[in-house]
């Protein structure tokens, strides 16, 4: 019930929606027990068993209410048979059992009704702070974690709370209501019986009680190996190129034959279970009512302490228990297996994102002298990165971030944006610490252009206005013409209104690019950071968005990651990196003058100078 009550602060929107559903379930369990309390003076009609009265009952008090209630009943009959017959009688009975079967199935769908925004506007709800979490969590939180894993927990696994878990809303009020209302009744025709009931209703409990113990452990394995076979469908769809060229079809189907095997078995297993709940309450319920046939039949036939209708009514009423015993027990297993959907949607929601804005966070608008790394150590868990690594980055300058693959560039871009925080020392925009601003401000200050080209399956248009949403159509044509993208956009079918399809696959790699770094220069940021920016464009498209980017970055503070040093030759300022540590710094000409790391690294690529 933990988790039931972590959750519950998301259903109190719809608080009114819940007081409505408890008022309907209170009358619902009301008419539903008076339906069967009806019986009794229709069969004493039938049977002539009725209490012949022929003066009206005076009301005494509260303690003689019940005597009074039976005789104003007996008086009624009694009075109706001896003016219109006895079958007006029974049709008089007869509309009124129709009447309460009537209320009873109103108030079940009106209870029903008002439930339904509960349950859909609490799933819609968890799903969007799920969502909202996911966008806001840092990005190291997932590279821990499987793709195919995280849509599980928010689509699935939110289901699963609300087809299996939520079922605890619905029957908090009604079923247990509808017991106790049957049971007060129940009293109310003979204490002496159904005390005799009570002895057996422990025993039921607990063989049933048995079955579940080991649903919410093979419900959060059955949660987990969904999130693996998701995964897997992912990264195929991802990766379905390699997994085609390196003739890989018959390993990623036997990777995903085996998770679902896995799965297929634990669903088997979950659901024999929860069928198990259903028989076994009916079947426990079934000895109770027969014991009761047994005794009750001797307290009509043997003892004469209880009348034939009533005792047909009582066994009505007995029965009446035992749908919503069942639908409780199978609630209790469903509850189970909504409990392991919860745990995986709670370690989402309540995992704490350490890069959040501080307290006394500023709003920083401009940039105005430089940007400072001083110190800086930085580790991916027991990998060191960087390791005590200052830089300044003066306004207006293009700084060239060289090495190779793991030396730190790419990590650096990061740092800058708080995609990650660093772990020692610091970074300060205008003397300004990135940690004191707010993360909003600080990423309006700052552009980037990554080596992957990352778009969405949108129009261009709506690709490129992520960069500037107010952007107007000659600001998005100027950015266009920079990123030299003009030219082929006019080509496509709808131009600027193309939709590109998933991850922007309808375009080439160079393409693709170009609209990346139209992106960025529309969002028109005081510093730029561009992490192997011309990598996916060909020769020519190489060398005129590279003119178009020296143009913007003129006036522009600019951090390039590059390994094509090619594109570096004109930077203020290139340091070069081997392990996390600056080992060089200088100009292009004065870092080949040298003859050091760098005149290494031009050598192997065969820089023509």
């Amino acid at each position: 019930m933990s988790n039931f009550k972590r959750l519950l602060p998301y259903a109190l929107p719809y608080k009114r929606f819940a007081f409505l559903n408890i008022f309907f379930n209170v009358l619902y369990a009301l008419f539903s027990t008076l339906s069967f309390v009806a019986l009794i003076p229709m069969l004493q009609v039938l049977f002539d068993q009725t209490k012949q009265l022929r003066e009206k009952p005076v009301y005494t008090s509260i303690y003689e209410l019940k005597s009074y209630l039976q005789d104003s009943l007996s008086y009624y009959i009694t009075h109706t048979t001896d003016t219109y017959g006895e079958e007006r009688t029974l049709a008089v009975m007869i509309t009124g059992i129709i009447s309460i079967f009537l209320l009873k199935n109103l108030a079940d769908y009106f209870a029903m009704f008002f439930i339904t925004f509960l349950r859909n506007g609490l799933l819609q709800d968890i799903r969007n702070a799920m969502y909202e979490k996911i966008v806001e969590l840092p990005l190291s939180y997932f590279s821990e974690k499987r793709k195919g894993d995280v849509i599980a927990r928010i689509s699935n696994d939110v289901n699963e709370v609300q087809n299996s878990y939520l079922i605890i809303l619905e029957m908090a009020v009604k079923e247990p209501l509808t017991i106790i209302f049957t049971i007060l009744m129940m009293f109310g025709i003979s204490v002496k019986l159904t005390l005799f009931v009570f002895i057996f209703i422990p025993i039921s409990g607990y063989v049933i009680s048995l079955i579940g113990k080991q649903l919410k452990k093979q419900s959060s394995r059955a949660q987990v190996e969904q999130g693996v076979f998701l995964s897997t469908i992912e990264e195929t769809l991802g990766g379905l190129k390699v997994v085609k060229s390196f003739n890989a079809e018959k390993r990623f189907i036997n990777t995903f034959k085996k998770s679902t095997s896995k799965f297929f078995h634990l669903s088997n297993a979950i659901s024999h279970r929860q069928n198990l709940a259903s028989p076994v309450s009916e079947f426990m319920g079934i000895v109770t009512i027969a014991v009761l046939l047994w005794y009750g039949g001797h307290m009509v036939l043997i003892e004469q302490s209880l009348q034939g209708a009533q005792f047909i009514a009582y066994m009505g009423l007995a029965y009446n228990i035992l749908t919503p015993a069942k639908a409780i027990s199978k609630a209790s297993y469903a509850v189970k297996r909504g409990n392991a959907a919860a745990d995986r949607i709670l370690d989402i929601l309540e995992t704490e994102n350490p890069i959040v804005d501080e307290k006394d966070s500023v709003v920083k608008t401009s940039f105005e002298t430089s940007v400072r790394l001083e110190k800086v150590t930085f580790a991916y868990e027991d990998e060191a990165v960087l390791k005590n690594f200052s830089l300044e980055i003066q306004k207006g300058k293009t700084v060239a971030l060289v090495g190779q693959s793991g030396s730190g560039k790419s990590t650096i871009a990061n740092l800058l944006t708080r995609f990650y925080d660093v772990q020692q020392g610091s970074i300060a925009i205008d003397g300004t610490p990135i940690k004191n601003m707010t993360l909003e401000s600080l990423r309006n200050l700052v552009g980037m252009v990554t080596q992957d080209s990352i778009l969405f399956n949108a129009s261009i248009r709506e690709n490129l206005l992520l960069g500037k949403p107010d952007a107007t159509d000659d600001e998005l044509q100027a950015a266009l013409d920079i990123a030299n993208a003009t030219e082929f956009i006019r080509l496509l079918p709808n131009g600027i209104e193309t939709n590109i399809g998933d991850s922007g696959n309808k375009l080439s790699g160079g393409q693709k690019q170009r609209l990346s770094i139209a992106r960025a220069v529309l969002k028109n940021p005081p510093i730029m950071i561009l992490d192997e920016a011309t990598s996916a464009l060909d020769t020519e498209s190489e060398k005129f968005v590279q003119v178009a980017l020296e143009n913007m970055m003129q006036n522009r503070t600019s951090v390039v990651i590059a390994h094509r040093l090619s594109t570096i030759q004109n930077a203020d300022l290139i340091v070069v990196l081997n392990q996390g540590e600056i080992v060089e710094q200088g100009t292009h000409d004065s870092l080949l003058a040298e003859k050091g790391t760098y005149f290494k690294l031009v050598n192997m690529q065969s820089f023509e100078r």
